[in-house]
């Protein structure tokens, strides 16, 4: 059990997302860094799929109610357990009464904190992320208050005790996002794609769980074009009337009517999530070929870790 101390409206429980509703306008939602939930899921002998909390709004700070083992991933930031600097990716024991704090990131905008045994919410479609726009799951379909108490499942001796070294969207470089074509791609102008793929793009503060709105030249396709909303899907890039390109996120609508110019692969959405407001970034166009190899790179890194820990648990017990 976890007692909120300080907070912000953004931070919310999430796991891996809701799937299977788009057809009734229910957005997927989950984290929108998802290789950090899995990271913290696996070191703590978690099923993938555990909820945890996500921070975006910081300073956090939250009580230990009872003794629990935790681990923080994702963005890269000072954190203290009851005035004791922790190590990022360290698997700690804490006591009933002590207070954790999460400063905000030198690297990074979202962090992870984990729970063994999962976050114990009641789960809605399935899944106990929060949609915020919706006001499904979580807790009541909100974010984080001061003074919510939360319960964590009851789980066995996690299988590694101490730092790992994981995968991280944050440590992998996010000068390159990578693309492949979207819908109307050949609707753009070769200039204009010149002009998406060459130039320097800024996210902007109008960004949240829901999409990157991105500021750089403007983009605009060859001819004025008047759509019927089409499904959409967390990493599509839309081009609104104002030629300011806009990544759909994890809370992204389920359709949406602007020209798709491109899809952000599926193992750099991560990367792309861990941007802080202000940071500059290039797209590059890869093949579907090469986006699926990309997620394999990443899921035979998880794979390995998975062995790491399983190997490390056999000499530590």
């Amino acid at each position: 059990m976890i007692e909120i101390l300080s907070t912000g409206a953004l931070n919310s429980i999430q796991d891996l997302g809701r799937f299977g509703y788009l057809n009734i306008g229910v957005a997927q939602s989950g984290a929108m860094d998802t290789l950090a939930l899995r990271v913290g899921n696996l070191v703590l002998g978690n099923t993938p799929e555990c909820a945890a909390l996500e921070i975006a709004m910081f300073p956090f700070k939250l009580r230990f109610l009872t003794p629990q083992v935790f681990t923080i991933v994702g963005a890269e930031c000072r954190m203290q357990l009851s005035g004791i600097p922790l190590a990022p990716q360290w698997v700690c024991d804490a006591k009933a009464g002590d207070t954790l704090v999460v400063e905000p990131p030198e690297k990074g905008s979202r962090v992870y904190v984990c729970f063994a045994g999962g976050l114990d919410v009641e789960p809605v479609m399935g899944s106990r992320s929060t949609d915020l726009k919706s006001a499904l799951g979580g807790l009541d379909g909100r974010g984080l208050k001061r003074g919510d108490t939360i319960a964590t499942f009851q789980t066995s001796q996690p299988p590694f005790k101490g730092g790992v070294c994981a995968p991280s969207a944050v440590s992998m470089g996010s000068t390159q996002i990578r693309l492949t074509p979207g819908a109307e791609y050949s609707q753009f102008s070769e200039h204009a794609l010149a002009q998406f793929f060459h130039s320097e793009w800024k996210v902007t503060q109008e960004s949240n769980r829901m999409g990157i709105r991105l500021s750089g030249p403007v983009i605009t396709p060859r001819n004025k074009m008047e759509m019927l909303s089409h499904g959409i899907l967390p990493g599509t890039v839309q081009v609104p009337p104002s030629g300011q390109p806009i990544v759909q996120m994890a809370d992204a609508n389920t359709c949406g009517g602007y020209p798709k110019i491109a899809n952000v692969i599926d193992a750099d959405i991560p990367r792309l999530a861990q941007l802080p407001v202000d940071s500059v970034f290039r797209f590059t166009l890869v093949t579907h070929e090469q986006a699926l190899e990309a997620q394999t790179e990443v899921d035979a890194s998880l794979e390995r870790l998975h062995k790491a820990i399983a190997v490390g648990s056999r000499s530590l017990f």
